[in-house]
């Protein structure tokens, strides 16, 4: 049995023998940056760790394609960066703040065509699935992204709008990592299908952690500045859902969805600005509960997840690393 202590090892692996071309350096440089910038590797653990559900121990047959989820990852995050005109990321500039909005363009492009090579290096087996996989899965994220950008010219976007956005932006990815591992092992359709599933709503979950973390969050923990959602009247599951429980007759007074649209037209720019309209809209939030339904829609989902593992009949240690993994993605919410 792969053990999660050998899991770690193989990531450890992965990300230090990973290596992009020297020349130009105004092209590759900020890939080693963005890549040196870590993260938690969410998608390649979940891809060796689905890899080792069915397989006795690891192999380099799945290191390029669970490499190829995080440099395809680091990529959209370059491009959203520009799109959110995000300074920090990690606690440390974004790229196109460090170089320039061309450079993270181009060099965001390159970075998704390397997740493309190392893609092609699955076993030949199991080359058509996971490429299959991958492309579909890598349009879906622009799809999500489109989506994301539309909704920022409406005034309110219906929730099942909204998850089905981030069913596209965020969790696709997620559930692309899970099945792309089980396909690479050799599990079977029923098996790699379930752990979609399980990956597709964790990585609800986690985009509504992270909605959640980008209001009530720790910035030191959560990698960026609070707030940022809320100074860009971003579309997040916090406004979605207060916009909604603000129209209902049992809002409380100050708090209704007017006063919420009105909180969200307050200026921006300075200082003094910025932290009085995030005062305000959290304020509305937490009059609302909005932050603890979040909570409690995060514990819906990932309990939901836990439902898939109970379908695939594993062993009770397998069971214990899916539900580890679950824990870790979400947790960051308690």
């Amino acid at each position: 049995m792969i053990t999660e202590k050998q899991i770690e090892e193989a990531l450890e692996k992965i990300f230090r023998e990973l290596s992009f071309k020297e020349e130009p350096q105004g092209l590759y440089d900020p890939l080693k940056y963005m890549m040196s910038i870590g993260g938690k590797r969410v998608r390649p653990r979940l891809c060796l760790l689905a890899y080792s559900i069915f397989k006795d121990r690891m192999s380099d047959e799945i290191y390029a394609p669970a490499a190829a989820l995080e440099v395809f990852h680091s990529f959209t995050l370059i491009h959203d960066d520009i799109m959110d005109k995000a300074d920090v990321r990690r606690g440390v500039p974004t790229v196109y703040r460090k170089w320039d909005e061309n450079t993270a363009i181009l060099s965001g492009d390159v970075m998704s065509i390397e997740s493309y090579k190392l893609i092609a290096k699955a076993p030949v087996a199991s080359l058509p699935a996971v490429l299959n996989l991958f492309s579909a899965t890598a349009a879906q994220v622009c799809e999500g992204q489109q989506y994301d950008m539309d909704f920022e010219d409406l005034e309110q976007v219906p929730m099942e709008d909204y998850m089905m956005m981030i069913g596209l932006k965020t969790a696709v990815l997620i559930a692309c990592a899970a099945k792309m591992g089980a396909i690479v092992a050799g599990a079977g359709e029923k098996e790699c299908d379930l752990l979609y599933k399980y990956g597709y709503d964790l990585g609800l979950a986690f985009q509504i952690a992270d909605d959640w973390l980008d209001t009530f969050g720790d910035p030191k923990v959560f990698g960026k500045a609070i707030g940022g959602d809320i100074l860009n009247n971003k579309k997040s599951w916090l406004l979605t859902h207060a916009l909604s429980k603000g129209a209902m007759s049992s809002a409380p007074e100050g708090c209704t969805r007017a006063d919420l649209l009105k909180a969200m037209d307050m200026p921006v720019g300075t200082e003094a600005q910025n932290q009085a309209k995030i005062a305000r809209v959290k304020g509305i939030y937490e009059a609302l509960g909005v932050g603890e339904d979040a909570k409690a829609e995060i514990v819906r989902l990932h309990g939901q997840a836990l439902g898939y593992v109970s379908q695939l009949g594993l062993s009770s240690e397998h069971q214990a690393m899916l539900q580890d993994y679950a824990n870790s993605l979400v947790g960051r919410t308690k």
